[in-house]
């Protein structure tokens, strides 16, 4: 499975999915879609860090 890193900050979260903002833009990211590596998983104090998610989904959203 390919995996897609960046940096982010998580700034909503339902129990779905965290809506995280990545170089100024916002984006919805399902949990599910999140690697167990990633540094961003929930949205306890503002979490930020590497966010790893899965390779397809950074393509859907236009991130690759």
């Amino acid at each position: 499975m390919s995996v897609f890193k960046c940096e982010a900050v998580c700034i909503a979260e339902t129990p779905q999915a965290l809506m995280v903002e990545i170089d100024g833009d916002e984006y919805w990211i399902p949990k599910s879609q999140i690697h167990d590596d990633s540094e961003v998983y929930n949205n306890d104090d503002g979490s930020e860090g590497e966010l790893v998610i899965t390779g397809w989904l950074a393509k859907e959203k236009g991130l690759l």
